[in-house]
């Protein structure tokens, strides 16, 4: 099992590059766009694995997906994006870390996201015999 303390280098870490990968733009789609939606899952599963750090890796993962999942059917309510376009600056931080527009490539690379630090957790994780 990994340590706490790993848990929020990681946390550090993966928000440092999803940073990056929003204000650093390649032309390369898959950079620009989607290695911040896999980060964006991986934070959650970080926070996640923080919060419930006794659950099986394979739990936290399914967790994670479900709420990314419920966070990008949200959008489709329509909901996000009038928060987006209010005059408040809170509304709209929060619109925007919620996304507004519903997207299966979201989807897709959160799922991406999550396997990969999922891979990293398994790693740590004892086999069972």
């Amino acid at each position: 099992m990994r340590s706490r303390g790993f848990w929020i280098t990681a946390l550090v870490a993966i928000i440092a590059g999803g940073i990056v990968s929003r204000l650093v733009h390649t032309g390369f789609e898959l950079f620009d766009k989607y290695l911040g939606d896999a980060l964006y899952a991986a934070m959650a599963y970080a926070i996640l694995r923080l919060l419930w750090s006794l659950a099986k890796p394979i739990r936290i993962a399914i967790l994670t997906m479900a709420v990314m999942t419920a966070l990008e059917l949200f959008q489709l309510t329509l909901i996000p994006a009038r928060l987006f376009s209010s005059g408040s600056a809170a509304l709209r931080i929060i619109a925007r870390l919620m996304g507004t527009e519903f997207s299966l490539a979201d989807l897709a690379a959160y799922a991406v996201g999550i396997a990969c630090i999922l891979l990293i957790d398994r790693r740590a994780s004892p086999m069972p015999r």
